[in-house]
């Protein structure tokens, strides 16, 4: 975590300029990249959304959401949303540093990745129906396993990196940030870009993804 964290100390706004955030405008938010060893096997926290979502519905994410007034910081934010979509104890959580701050269009979110180390993992699961689906640790062997890489085209075109573990299709922001994660972690290991893949979404759900 120390290698990383001093990794993501030299990150600014170029390296995510896909995701640059407007001058003005857009609601304040903090997802968490929560990472924990688990005796020499890191896995990361994952969740899906809720089908019933206005946004990103049924799309695997990592826990956060909206500042809210009595958050210290945004740190605090991913932290109290991690709480209460799946019942994650945040005394057993480290915060290691805050990457760039990136932009969800479809949702108006400004948003703050933190980056955790969970060194008291806890018990984990669906805290909030309303807002979850599931939850999973995924291994980041299986992230980095070339076979479960490749690349998906949504319906309106765009194009981007995805995995295939626990069950889902991890794509868009949350799949982009991974890709990032393991490039920076050193964990990375070819894999083959040129495999695209259509995404299957439901024609009522296009607008309200990526």
């Amino acid at each position: 975590m120390t290698r990383l964290a001093e990794r993501i100390g030299g990150l600014d706004e170029h390296h995510m300029s896909k995701w640059a955030p407007p001058e003005k405008g857009g609601r304040a938010s903090a997802v968490l990249i929560l990472i924990a060893d688990n005796d020499g096997r890191p896995d990361v926290l994952l969740i899906q959304k809720a089908a019933t979502l206005r946004n990103h519905a049924g799309q695997p994410a990592f826990p956060g959401g909206a500042a809210e007034p009595g958050d210290v910081d945004l740190s605090a934010t991913a932290l109290r949303e991690a709480a209460e979509e799946v019942g994650l104890d945040p005394s057993g959580v480290s915060v290691v540093a805050s990457l760039p701050v990136l932009y969800l269009a479809p949702s108006g979110y400004v948003v703050t990745p933190i980056l955790g180390y969970w060194h008291t993992p806890g018990p984990v699961g669906v805290n909030d129906p309303g807002e979850v689906a599931s939850v999973a640790r995924v291994p980041i062997a299986e992230l980095a396993d070339p076979s479960n890489r490749f690349q998906v085209r949504h319906p309106s075109g765009y194009t981007g990196p995805a995995f295939g573990v626990s069950g889902m299709v991890v794509w868009g922001f949350t799949a982009g940030l991974l890709s990032m994660l393991l490039e920076w972690a050193g964990w990375a290991r070819p894999w083959d870009a040129d495999e695209v893949r259509d995404l299957e979404v439901p024609t009522g759900l296009r607008e309200t993804l990526l």
